[in-house]
C-alpha cells in the first residue's frame, strides 16, 4: 500500500496466470494438461482430481493445496523427498503422488526424460524463442552435480519460456503506447506481471490493449490467460475487465 499512484492516475496490472504450467503444457503437448487449459478449468483441482481418483465437488482444499505443490514441484525436477519436504507426507507416499502424476500426464514425463537426453547430448536446453542455457554439468561424474544440472535442464525451458512471453509483451506494449502517444509509463516487472502507471482518462484503453498483448504475445497450443486488476495503490488493486 506504500506504493501509491499520482493524483488523477492509477496503477494498473497485468498479471498472467499460470503461465509456467501453460509453458509446460505447450513444451510436452500432454493431452490430459492441454485439454485442462483448453476448457479453462481450474489445473490445480483438475490434478487433484487425478490424483485422488474423485470427481469435482470431491475435491477439498487440502486435496488442491497438495496438487498445486505437485504441479509447480515437477517444473523444479522435484523428487518424492522434495515433495515430503514441502508437504506432511511421508517418503512413501510423496513418491507414490509423483509417481501417480506421472502415471496421468504421460505426455510431462516423457517430456521431461526427453529434456534430459537432450541436454546430455548436446550441453544445453533452450526456449519456444531458441533462447538457449548451456549445461555442461549434467554429464558430470559427481552425482549431486550431475541431478541439479537436470533440474536446470527441466526448469529451464519451462521458466525461460514465461519469460520470453513476458519480455515480447513489454516491447510490444512500450511500442504501442509510444505508437498512440499515451502518458501511460510501464514501471515494473514482478515475476509474471506488468505494472503501469495509468492516467484515468487511459484506463479503458490500457485495460483492453494490455490484455490483448499479453495473451498474444506468443502464441502457444493453450489459451494464454491475463488478469488486470487496478487501484489508487499496489496493495488495493481490484479486477478490471478488459
Amino acid at each position: 500500500q506504500a506504493f501509491i499512484a499520482p493524483e488523477g492516475s492509477v496503477l494498473l496490472s497485468g498479471d498472467y496466470s499460470q503461465i509456467d504450467l501453460r509453458a509446460l503444457a505447450h513444451l510436452s503437448g500432454d493431452p490430459v494438461l492441454v485439454d485442462t487449459f483448453i476448457r479453462d478449468e481450474d489445473v490445480h483441482s483438475a490434478t487433484a482430481m487425478q490424483l485422488f481418483g474423485v470427481g469435482l465437488a470431491e475435491v477439498t482444499p487440502d486435496m488442491r493445496r497438495l496438487a498445486k505443490t505437485v504441479n509447480f514441484g515437477v517444473i523444479y525436477g522435484m523428487s518424492g523427498y522434495g515433495l515430503e519436504q514441502a508437504t506432511e507426507l511421508n517418503r512413501k507416499e510423496a513418491e507414490q503422488f509423483i509417481t501417480t502424476y506421472f502415471e496421468k500426464y504421460p505426455g510431462v514425463k516423457e517430456y521431461l526424460e526427453e529434456t534430459k537426453q537432450l541436454a546430455r547430448s548436446q550441453g544445453y536446453v533452450q526456449t519456444v524463442l531458441g533462447r538457449r542455457r548451456m549445461i555442461p554439468e549434467i554429464n558430470s561424474p559427481n552425482r549431486n552435480i550431475r541431478e541439479a544440472a537436470e533440474r536446470m535442464a527441466i526448469n529451464m525451458p519451462v521458466q525461460g519460456t514465461s519469460a520470453d512471453i513476458v519480455k515480447v509483451a513489454m516491447i510490444n506494449m512500450e511500442r504501442e503506447i509510444t505508437k498512440r502517444s499515451l502518458k501511460t509509463r510501464m514501471l515494473l516487472q514482478v515475476h509474471d506481471e506488468l505494472i503501469f502507471e495509468v492516467p484515468e482518462a487511459e484506463i479503458e484503453e490500457v485495460s483492453g490493449l494490455d490484455a490483448k498483448l499479453m495473451e498474444e504475445a506468443i502464441k502457444l497450443d493453450v489459451p494464454v490467460k491475463v488478469d488486470i486488476k487496478a487501484g489508487r495503490n499496489w496493495g488495493d488493486m481490484e479486477p478490471l475487465s478488459a
